[in-house]
């Protein structure tokens, strides 16, 4: 179990930061910027194939890899990024977070399509919250949920997604009275609960004997239109994760490599289809973080870029703007350390 971990964790961390890296090495030899050296994994070197101009290299730390360009933050470089213009080199800097934002459409397409457990099970609702959205819309114990705006439920999961994508909108739940009647009650899903109260203000259960497993492989065009589904959902999901941050419903969780091995792990024993999954979140997870204003992450260097343009091409120096990247680059460490410390202490608790 723990080499199937290791190897499912290399495979797909190192397959979502290759597809970003080669973003950036595309574009940057289409916008004829001398790329140094692209590689897989981290120093030291395993061993390297010149081409042209450009070293192909493997290297012993087999987590990522690496896009070299000449002079990232020095124009006068032989052919360098910096010495391009505004746009150039927005393009070149934002084209890693791009392929991450697109890959999830090809990978959530491809765990649909190959064959995949799909669990199914009813919930009902068994208690009620005074004075909560739920009691609002007339919800009672023992109502099961059907659908939620004529999306039908086969799970939790289902639940929990189209109710955190409404976040502060009506939306219609059809349930299943106990009467064996169907009725459409209208919920708003609260941004900020009181703690314990949930979104909606009620508890619920499996219905006994609901539970169902079945395997499930979709064709090639349903596949497509379920993974652009997913993806855009899972765009708004982010999106409705960030605004918490603000609004104060809900805290930042983050976790290193270890325990995205761990996730991964856990993950790998229900097959290929889930694998796919998770490598779709993380990639567009990556897309995210590495646009973020932070130095040493591509959209730090992009905020460099827009200072520049909108001082009428006066850069900042090349040694300020390093020594920014190169502080920003220390900071992100000693947080993958601290992550890496934080993610090992929870194993060992059993978490």
């Amino acid at each position: 179990m723990l080499l199937t971990s290791i190897i499912a964790f290399l495979l797909i961390f190192t397959g979502v930061i290759m597809a970003h890296e080669l973003g950036h090495f595309v574009t940057a030899k289409l916008s004829g910027v001398k790329v140094e050296e692209f590689g897989i994994g981290y120093p030291p070197r395993m061993f390297g194939i010149k081409r042209g101009e450009t070293i192909y290299s493997v290297n012993w730390l087999p987590i990522g890899g690496f896009t070299k360009m000449s002079g990232e933050e020095d124009p006068s470089a032989t052919r360098s990024l910096a010495s391009k213009s505004c746009a150039t080199r927005a393009l070149v800097l934002g084209a890693g977070a791009i392929v991450n934002a697109l890959l999830p459409f090809i990978l959530l397409s491809a765990a649909y399509m190959l064959p995949h457990d799909v669990v199914k099970h009813q919930l009902v609702v068994t208690d009620i919250v005074h004075d909560s959205p739920a009691e609002d819309a007339g919800l009672m114990p023992g109502d099961i949920i059907l659908a939620i705006n004529g999306k039908t439920i086969e799970n939790y999961g289902d639940l929990q997604r189209y109710i955190e994508l409404n976040l502060g909108k009506e939306i219609t739940m059809l349930v299943q009275t106990p009467h064996d009647t169907q009725e459409s009650k209208p919920v708003i899903p609260r941004w900020k609960p009181p703690e314990g109260q949930g979104r909606i203000g009620f508890k619920m259960d499996i219905v006994e004997g609901s539970e169902e497993i079945s395997r499930r492989s979709e064709p090639f065009f349903k596949s497509i239109s379920m993974g652009v589904r997913d993806t855009f959902q899972t765009m708004a999901l982010y999106k409705n994760s960030l605004l918490g941050l603000f609004i104060g419903n809900s805290s930042a969780q983050l976790t290193g490599p270890v325990g995205i091995a761990q996730m991964t792990g856990e993950v790998a024993r229900y097959g290929i289809s889930p694998l796919l999954e998770l490598a779709g979140f993380l990639s567009l997870s990556l897309a995210i973080m590495n646009l973020l204003p932070l130095p040493a992450l591509d959209g730090g260097r992009l905020v460099f870029v827009f200072l520049e343009w909108i001082r009428r091409g006066k850069r900042v120096s090349p040694q300020t703007e390093g020594k920014v990247h190169f502080a920003g680059f220390v900071m992100l460490l000693v947080l993958m350390l601290v992550l890496t410390f934080q993610d090992i202490a929870r194993i060992i608790s059993g978490g």
